[in-house]
């Protein structure tokens, strides 16, 4: 049986994987490339109440609940502000969390850090040797680590996918480049605990404001060609917003006053939206993939962040109780069907994003009729989503 896993990646899904791992009796050590903690980095985000779930199943649901306010539904909205449609959780099912990706992550290490687990940072995967009693990862600092297993949870760039399968897919732009930020005073009314979000003349526009009048808001503009963070990053946050603010000039949403409203050091450049293909080898030998590494919705689909603890987790489970070849392929076997079906869904939201004037239209339109017929228990599927952790994974 398993007893000791190497953990690529220190983003969300390597400290949660690491907790589960260590929960399940495993000893672990999680790697991350990058020199110091994610602490400031990371625009706002979403975590669906499955995700919230998963975390109650290692005892992390009550550190996470605090730092994030609740989000009720979603109000899909035209240039004009015309309501389209509205979506909200099932009946009995939890409202999403909206919080900061950087408050997460802190929340995370210090728990991992509670727990004893060991993050290394500075460790950046070049390379992974298998033998018969364990597999040796080589970092770009020349120092090594072996274990009985590992685990790629690095992210949508994964190496560990290219060590999988060479021929692996990479990330496809969506054909949109992302913004975010706080605001402090919008001078708006609250917006309910929901979140309005309008398909623009020239751009996606969804924000939430809070009763103190603070908010939270993003942009998706359309670009022809892929953008990385660091590109985008490239022209000073200013220079962005007054690109973006005329994007919204003949628009009858709150999006001028936002951005006017925003100080330009807390604008989140994150560039491209990107989706992840479809990835036809989740794991070879003693490696395998989890979170954005094996299956990346876009942010469209709210969910990338519950996915990637939903299977951090499920993986820990399955290597708890059976021997590594059975396990990945019982892990994947559990994973694969859920996480393609909600990328399925997101991609077609990214299309909408995207789309031109008459594209738009006919999106508005047939949003409308899908707001009408598609009912919000329709969606339990997605949202109440269970976790047994003390049954019995077969193999």
């Amino acid at each position: 049986m398993i007893r000791t896993a190497l953990v690529i990646g220190g983003g969300i899904a390597g400290p949660v994987a690491a907790m589960a791992l260590r929960q399940a009796g495993i000893e672990v050590t999680v790697h991350e490339a990058y020199e110091g903690t994610a602490g400031a980095v990371g625009a706002g985000m979403s975590l669906a109440p499955n995700g919230m779930d998963a975390l109650d199943v290692i005892g992390l649901g009550d550190l996470v609940r605090p730092i994030g306010v609740p989000m009720t539904g979603i109000e899909m909205q035209d240039w004009a502000g015309r309501r389209l449609g509205e979506f909200g959780n099932p009946p009995g099912v939890p409202p999403m969390q909206l919080l900061w990706r950087a408050d997460l992550y802190r929340v995370l290490y210090a728990e991992a850090d509670r727990r004893g687990i060991r993050i290394e940072h500075g460790r950046r995967l070049v390379s992974a040797e298998e033998g018969p009693d364990g597999v040796t990862a080589h970092f770009a600092d020349g120092s090594t680590a072996t274990a009985d297993v590992l685990i790629g949870a690095d992210g949508i760039r994964s190496t560990v996918r290219t060590l999988v399968d060479p021929d692996a897919p990479g990330p496809a732009h969506a054909g949109l480049i992302s913004f975010g930020a706080k605001v402090r005073d919008s001078g708006l009314p609250g917006t309910g605990g929901r979140m309005p979000m309008s398909f623009g003349k020239q751009a996606f526009l969804g924000y939430q404001v809070h009763d103190d009048s603070s908010a939270l808001w993003f942009v998706n503009l359309p670009h022809r060609e892929p953008l990385s963070a660091a590109e985008a990053r490239k022209t000073p946050a200013a220079d962005w917003l007054a690109l973006l603010r005329p994007k919204f000039a003949g628009d009858r949403t709150p999006a001028q006053q936002l951005i006017d409203r925003t100080d330009p050091a807390d604008l989140m450049i994150v560039g491209s939206v990107e989706n992840m293909p479809k990835v036809p080898h989740w794991s070879r030998g003693r490696m395998v993939l989890i979170g954005d590494a094996a299956h990346a919705p876009s942010s469209s689909s709210g969910q990338g962040a519950a996915l990637a603890i939903e299977s951090a987790i499920e993986l820990a489970r399955c290597l708890r109780d059976l021997p590594y070849p059975e396990a990945f392929a019982a892990y994947e076997g559990l994973r694969r069907p859920r996480v393609e079906k909600i990328i399925a869904a997101t991609t077609r939201k990214n299309s909408a994003k995207a789309a031109g004037p008459v594209g738009r239209v006919v999106n508005a339109w047939m949003l409308r009729i899908f707001a009408r017929l598609v009912k919000p228990e329709r969606m339990a599927w997605m949202f109440a989503h269970r976790i047994d952790w003390d049954a019995t994974v077969k193999g």
